[in-house]
């Protein structure tokens, strides 16, 4: 089968690359560690702008009404300049929570607010605890045994990314039922795009980096070793892509059945995520110790790679629910 997205959705994301690209983000995230979340949700308001906070809110509450295919797309951009606050929370999450609110709920209109731009974080007991950047958020929630319930945030603490904070909410009083293995499904495959943004990033970070750099008299990207470690790192992301498309299709061809999805969703994770790690790593010892120093620029994209390697569960967690999967069906 050949699978190649509609250009409207690679032109739609490169509307949000050319705009993160000209928003200076290394200085927006740099604030926001700093705790000036100002910039950071005035990038935002510009993203939601462009409809990308909107792409899984339903048409008749003001959204695009598309699928965790167009997500996804918009996501990776979003990794790839690593935008802070709770992204995939807000875009993958918080809307499906929404459409199991109703237009009328206690809090407003949920749907159209996220589509205007409003900030949700949310945590997932056993799966996700940590609900991320919480004094950021309009809206925040706690999703358990197929329930949301409202979330209070409890003392905040500063994740290994600077420009990410984290918080156990206490839960609250029940507000809807939803899947939690559908929650779980949108944040997981959410957080593999980010993370396949951010080690496309670094990637193109250490091979500027090595055209540049100069040892014994000679580029390093002309020593065969080096050549080897980035084309491995390229090899891996470009392998992980397709599991990623086939994670968001499986949502977007299974909406009312997220257990179909699972397999595929976090079979994607796992790749990408292991990926993006590589990509990391490798751009660690390409640039030396001065990739992780506070003021070179590829220290943002390595700890939030790092971060995001337990949000929405671990390696060992998606791994085990490929396994379950693969048993289940035999």
């Amino acid at each position: 089968m050949d699978f190649a997205l509609d250009p409207d959705i690679t032109d739609f994301a490169a509307s949000i690359d050319s705009l993160l690209a000209k928003s200076d983000m290394p200085s927006v995230i740099r604030a926001w560690a700093a705790g000036d979340s100002a910039p950071g949700t005035a990038v935002w308001g510009r993203v939601a702008g462009t409809g990308a906070a909107a792409l899984l809110v339903p048409e008749e509450a003001g959204g695009a009404g598309a699928t965790a295919v167009e997500a996804v797309t918009a996501l990776e951009v979003l990794g790839r300049h690593a935008v802070p606050g709770p992204v995939v929370e807000s875009v993958m999450v918080a809307p499906r929570i929404a459409a199991a609110l109703g237009g009328d709920s206690e809090f407003g209109d949920v749907a159209g607010g996220l589509a205007g731009g409003a900030l949700a974080s949310v945590a997932a007991p056993g799966v996700s605890p940590f609900a991320p950047d919480a004094h950021a958020a309009q809206y925040l929630w706690v999703v358990d045994d197929d329930e949301v319930f409202t979330g209070t945030a409890d003392e905040s603490r500063r994740s290994v990314d600077r420009a990410r904070t984290v918080t156990t909410p206490s839960r609250g009083g029940r507000v809807a039922a939803h899947s939690t293995a559908d929650l779980i499904n949108h944040g997981a495959i959410g957080t593999a795009a980010q993370l396949m943004g951010l080690g496309q990033a670094m990637l193109t970070m250490s091979v500027d980096y090595a055209k540049q750099r100069k040892q014994y008299g000679k580029l390093i990207g002309e020593y065969q070793g080096l050549k080897h470690q980035l084309a491995d790192v390229a090899i891996a992301l470009e392998m992980a892509r397709p599991l990623l498309w086939a994670g968001a299709l499986a949502i977007a061809e299974n909406p009312g059945d997220p257990e179909a999805a699972v397999r595929d969703v976090s079979a994607a994770r796992v790749a990408v995520a292991d990926a993006a790690y590589l990509s990391a790593r490798t751009a660690l010892q390409v640039h030396g110790a001065i990739g992780y120093t506070l003021e070179h620029d590829l220290g943002l994209w390595l700890t939030k790679t790092r971060a995001l390697q337990t949000a929405w569960g671990t390696q060992s967690y998606h791994r085990g629910r490929v396994l379950d999967s693969l048993e289940a069906a035999r």
